[in-house]
């Protein structure tokens, strides 16, 4: 059995565990295999739903725990237990909803395991959203949905606008400089920018794990490839972005290493997840 390095590796998995095609290459999973086997501790922590992300975390034959929308919510894998849930109050998810209605952007709100939208229902982009995450979105026709909110009286996880990838960058200035006070504002992914509670960030979803599991920051690896990842990269032992990973994200990590294309993650735990013996 291998002598292991770092005790507890965090990742994310669309663009960073996950390849372009939403496949988990065999490499990756023999990497992970190997390194739980000998006693480390492998989590996953993303901007998806739980009820998206406990399904391929279980057919990775995981256990512990799992963090989703951006660490607001961390569940035990093999129950499906909710063990620590944050998320916005009515009132300021509807704040949220109006903001970005003020700009002009159809988007979704996240409000436990429901996906609602004001996105039109043939829109390709959300087809294609629902059919990685495995997940059907509720299409809210009626009315803003500010007011869908208020009237169902629903606490939201997050909201996520749909921007295309030109745009991006821009919306997340607009959206920073609005609410970037009182919410966490950041990007999932090149056509997506999202806005969750203040303070319930993937990063802080990090030192939750390794404190539960009693293990140092020093002692841990974080890898990422957006800009919700951010935080994590930074509160870890060792912050690693991918070679797809956005430059900002590659200026701030201690490392940059190969595409999710080419088994980075695999690639991460050889390197990091092992001490390393030369004769």
């Amino acid at each position: 059995m291998r002598q292991l390095n770092y005790k507890l590796i965090v990742s994310d998995f669309d663009g960073t565990l996950l390849t372009s095609d939403n496949k988990i290459p065999q490499r990756v999973r023999a990497a992970i295999n190997e390194y739980v086997a000998c006693g480390g501790i492998f989590a996953v922590c993303t901007g998806r739903m739980l009820r998206s992300i406990l399904p391929r975390v279980r057919e990775l034959g995981l256990k512990g725990l799992v963090a989703a929308y951006q660490g607001t919510v961390i569940a035990d894998i093999e129950s499906g237990k909710i063990i620590k849930d944050g998320g916005m109050s009515c009132a300021q998810s509807a704040e949220v909803c109006r903001c970005i209605e003020g700009l002009g952007r159809v988007f979704n709100i996240y409000c436990g395991d429901t996906l609602y939208t004001s996105i039109e229902r043939d829109n390709k982009y959300l087809k294609l959203y629902e059919k990685i995450t495995g997940v059907e979105a509720n299409c809210v026709s009626e009315g803003p949905l500010s007011d869908f909110v208020l009237s169902r009286k629903l606490c939201c996880h997050k909201a996520a606008v749909l921007v295309m990838p030109a745009e991006r960058d821009a919306v997340y200035q607009e959206l920073s400089e609005r609410l970037g006070d009182r919410y966490d504002v950041t990007c999932s992914a090149e056509v997506l920018v999202e806005v969750s509670p203040l303070g319930e960030t993937k990063g802080e979803a990090l030192k939750y794990m390794a404190n539960r599991f009693g293990i140092s920051l020093d002692n841990t690896v974080a890898v990422g490839d957006n800009l919700n990842d951010l935080s994590m990269i930074k509160a870890a032992g060792v912050g690693v972005a991918v070679g797809n990973a956005d430059k900002r994200l590659k200026d701030a990590a201690d490392h940059v290493t190969v595409t999710n294309n080419e088994c980075a993650v695999a690639e991460i735990i050889e390197e990091y997840g092992f001490k390393q013996y030369y004769v």
